[in-house]
């Protein structure tokens, strides 16, 4: 393994860090105030392949592996973090199931569509009785002849309400529990019986829209069953496994973010005839946000390794995601005590820093959740 990025990773990565920086933080404002990413920002992501970032290249995608995908987090993760919501959600857990688990016909109607943009993904298995526990799915599909009709209520679903095609889980036999879900294409915006709730309020993570989508008698052609039925929940599982590495890259590209903000206050803020920056009780601040920049990006290279080696990252997905999370939240509570007053006024990022990265440790497997599979998989 080594441990720096090569040259055409770290060459895409400070062009999308320029992105981030120069075209979305400028359009910061705007985004917060209509909780919308406008139309240039999305038309500029998909000019860069950022909607492709997992899809193989013959299917007009970028076909980056794990190692290259989580630089790009990273670089994302140092702009606004609801755009890189909206981008993550589909190129990570949107994307990933009918790339690996699609079939040839699948992939020919969805991902050159996916991969330019026009047809942005979600993935929706949280519903209002099942959040941590997954297994407490009730969207039930029925076969009727060449269709399955779902019936249930997802919530709190990314991109939902932009989104042309979703992947869903429902349980297609009540009778096997965890081993009777399966996985489905979804078109929401096409398919009758398909409702998209009204748009969730959320403290942060501003233009990253989510909302429940609602099922009553939705036909869905059975040539939309993605991968083999009755299996849904263990591909759904893998799913989010691999993209807990995404977090921890777009955690650590925060971090950095944070860091680089907080040390241009330090030296420019003067208290008591001196920068900031020369008080000790700043300095070890920013001492502390370094080590957690360090240990959370060697942690999700390693298991960006592992998955691009293809090997078994239950566990350490989990580590580095909960370590960036957690680590992240810390950073952005320092952030806030080097700048005082300022970081806590609407027009400083620090505020919208402090306020979006909240989430990171919630979605796709609570800290606490990652924990009990770390337990579980050293108790094993």
């Amino acid at each position: 393994m080594e441990f720096n990025l090569p040259e055409d990773l770290r060459d895409v990565q400070a062009t999308v860090r320029d992105f981030m920086l120069d075209v979305v933080e400028p359009r910061a404002h705007e985004i917060e105030e209509t909780n919308r990413v406008p139309g240039e920002l999305m038309r500029g992501a998909a000019e860069l392949g950022l909607f492709g970032l997992s899809i193989p290249e013959e299917y007009g995608g970028v076909g980056l592996g794990a190692l290259g995908r989580c630089a790009v987090y990273e670089a994302m993760g140092q702009g606004h973090m609801g755009f890189g919501g909206v981008i993550s959600a589909h190129a990570s857990i949107g994307t990933s199931g009918l790339v690996k688990l699609g079939t040839e016909e699948q992939k020919r109607r969805f991902l050159p569509r996916m991969a330019s943009g026009e047809c942005i993904a979600g993935f929706a298995i949280t519903e209002p009785s099942s959040g941590s526990d997954a297994a407490n799915i009730r969207t039930r599909a029925e076969k009727k002849g060449d269709c399955y009709v779902l019936n249930g209520t997802k919530h709190y679903i990314s991109n939902a309400p932009i989104a042309g095609l979703l992947t869903v889980i429902a349980i297609t036999d009540p009778s096997k529990g965890t081993r009777g879900m399966s996985a489905f294409l979804v078109e929401p915006q096409s398919t009758p019986g398909i409702k998209i709730g009204k748009v969730d309020e959320k403290m942060g993570q501003k233009g990253a829209l989510s909302a429940e989508v609602i099922f009553e008698d939705a036909e869905i052609p059975a040539g939309n069953l993605l991968g083999p039925e009755h299996l849904g929940y263990r591909e759904a599982l893998g799913i989010l496994t691999n993209g807990r590495v995404g977090i921890a890259a777009r955690s650590t590209g925060a971090m950095q973010r944070l860091l680089d903000l907080s040390i241009a206050h330090a030296k420019t803020r003067e208290q008591f005839g001196q920068p900031i920056a020369e008080f000790q009780a700043v300095q070890f601040m920013l001492a502390e946000m370094e080590v957690a920049i360090q240990t959370s990006r060697l942690l999700w290279q390693k298991v960006a390794w592992m998955v691009d080696g293809g090997q078994d990252v239950r566990r350490m997905a989990s580590v580095a995601k909960y370590h960036a999370t957690e680590m992240l939240s810390q950073v952005a509570d320092k952030a806030v005590q080097v700048a005082g007053g300022m970081g806590y006024m609407k027009d400083s990022p620090i505020e919208r820093y402090y306020r979006d990265q909240r989430l990171l440790r919630i979605y796709e497997g609570t800290s606490e959740i990652q924990k009990l599979i770390i337990a579980r998989s050293l108790l094993a």
